[in-house]
């Protein structure tokens, strides 16, 4: 039945028209986007799936960061120590030669005297970012220095931050070269001259703020025992150093792999979210087209419903 008051094939037409104007509009979003799931309306499991992954992601790029401070810090302790490990060394060249008759104790030990204010240098300017492992100033400075290595989530959702520590802690005492205040550090201890059975509290340094113990000093009155227990000690704390150094190393490494492991599970995650809602360009291209193929068409039938209603006028007019 032809109507001239009702001309439902328009209406179809233009509900049809209006579906293929949508659909086109969302096929327009994903090619200019490049996205099938932009918001919680196109897709809630798959969008709520992608935001945790991406609100992870950027909490690993955090950790990465947290690494590459962490890996700096530890750069500068590690040079620090090896670099103290070759002065020490110095000066237990010094204390060989010692041994050896008709040696000028005073003068050895004007030069173990500067050497040992090159030690105080290296380990007080063994600092990064206000951070310095070589020098124990208080108690506080004892707590293992603890370095962000990743992000996690387990099964149940719940997060944590893995870290990675180095101990300041060894048999003796603590890893630092000096402590300013009481018997710990490396180079201010005398735990190992009682471990070297030396009849003297040996030590190299005494801290700034105590003199606690015998500092290594030669001269008239020194006795070829007494060099020989500060040559034993200083192997004692060469040791020691060497110990604390491989820590350090082992670190740097374990810092590394974690490095190289973040950015591959940064990458995992940014292709798990691109599966749930990256656009396939090519269909959406295709799906574009095809759409507009399917407006032309409507845009066509609408004219050619329009038109019903003219020709029955033209027909009474007749």
């Amino acid at each position: 039945m032809t109507s001239i008051l009702t001309n439902a094939g328009a209406m179809f037409t233009v509900d049809q028209l209006r579906a293929i104007t949508s659909a086109r509009t969302d096929r327009q979003q994903e090619v200019a986007t490049g996205l099938r799931v932009k918001t919680a309306a196109d897709n809630s499991a798959y969008w709520s799936i992608a935001t945790m992954m991406r609100s992870d992601n950027r909490a690993l790029a955090a950790a990465e960061d947290g690494l590459g401070i962490g890996a700096a810090a530890v750069d500068v302790a590690y040079t620090g120590m090896t670099t103290a490990i070759e002065v020490v060394e110095e000066i237990k060249r010094k204390l060989v030669t010692a041994h050896e008759a008709g040696t000028s104790f005073g003068k050895i030990n004007d030069e173990i005297t500067e050497l040992k204010s090159e030690l105080r240098t290296i380990a007080e300017g063994a600092s990064f970012n206000g951070e310095n492992w070589m020098v124990r100033r208080s108690a506080a400075d004892d707590i293992g220095r603890q370095i962000v290595g990743s992000f996690g989530r387990d099964a149940s959702g719940n997060v944590s931050v893995q870290t990675l520590v180095y101990s300041m802690w060894n048999a003796n005492g603590t890893n630092h070269l000096i402590d300013e205040d009481s018997n710990a550090g490396i180079l201010t201890n005398a735990g190992y001259a009682a471990d070297a059975g030396a009849g003297t509290d040996w030590v190299l340094l005494n801290g700034r703020n105590q003199t606690l113990h015998t500092e290594f000093r030669l001269d008239e009155t020194t006795s070829q025992d007494q060099v020989a227990e500060m040559l034993s000690v200083t192997d004692r704390m060469l040791m020691a150093m060497t110990d604390a150094s491989a820590d350090l190393g082992s670190l740097i490494s374990r810092i590394e792999m974690q490095q190289g492991f973040v950015a591959d599970l940064q990458q995992t995650l940014d292709r798990g979210v691109g599966r749930l809602v990256d656009a396939n360009m090519d269909t959406a291209a295709s799906k574009l087209r095809a759409v507009d193929v399917q407006q032309g068409l409507a845009n066509s039938a609408l004219s050619i419903a329009n038109a019903a209603p003219l020709k029955l006028l033209s027909l009474l007019a007749s």
